[in-house]
């Protein structure tokens, strides 16, 4: 097994975890809706969707980080970064991650594993609600979501250190694409004017893709 498939391995790894954590979303919008028609409809209020609705999107929340980080998805100053040299762009990022990331995850693991363990210690019950629902099986996502962004930044230094001795990056599993992006790369190809009114016209961009899953930075 070459390096690359390690890579995209990992990539794999982190969005399955961050789309298996996306279905929250359904089971929040369905606690938010019953406890909306229970309150103003039957006026008989939930003593527990304060609990799950807080839980479930801290979990989707969470779970998404490694998923966002595989796919160069983060907020950065784009409006500098994108105008650098790829060789530049990988030094710049290669000296954030030894100097930001690698300590604050260590940090987050570490710490976060000390609050799981306390809180599951002493079998913490939520105080936000009367019937008080555990909530320590929640709090042990915490070092586990530190554990698949320390594998995720340990495959973007690589991604860097390829990228410094390359000049160029590396392939990264992407299945999708921003939609800045998309529009960068239309408006590259054919007249910005020409294009916009075409947009205004059709509704999305020519030559955009469904999503599919394929490889590219």
């Amino acid at each position: 097994m070459g390096l690359q498939s390690v890579l995209l391995g990992i990539d794999r790894l982190s969005a399955f975890m961050g789309k298996a954590f996306a279905w929250c979303i359904i089971a929040l919008t369905g606690v938010v809706v019953y406890e909306i028609v229970m309150r103003y409809a039957f006026r008989a209020p939930t003593s527990w969707a304060y609990d799950v609705s807080y839980m479930l999107y801290g979990a989707l929340f969470m779970m998404a980080g490694a998923y966002a980080l595989s796919r160069n998805g983060h907020v950065r100053g784009d409006f500098l970064y994108r105008n650098f040299r790829p060789v530049n762009q990988a030094r710049l990022d290669l000296v954030l991650y030894v100097l930001f990331f690698f300590p604050a995850i260590f940090a987050f693991m570490i710490s976060g594993w000390s609050f799981a363990h306390i809180s599951f210690l002493q079998n913490e019950r939520s105080m936000f609600s009367p019937t008080g629902p555990v909530i320590w099986p929640f709090k042990f996502l915490i070092p586990i979501v530190g554990v698949l962004l320390l594998l995720q930044g340990v495959v973007e230094v690589v991604r860097c250190i390829r990228c410094i001795r390359t000049g160029a990056w590396p392939e990264r599993l992407s299945d999708v694409e921003e939609l800045e992006q998309q529009i960068l790369a239309a408006a590259a190809a054919r007249d910005p004017e020409e294009l916009a009114r075409e947009i205004a016209r059709t509704g999305h961009i020519p030559g955009e893709r469904a999503g599919d899953e394929h490889t590219g930075r």
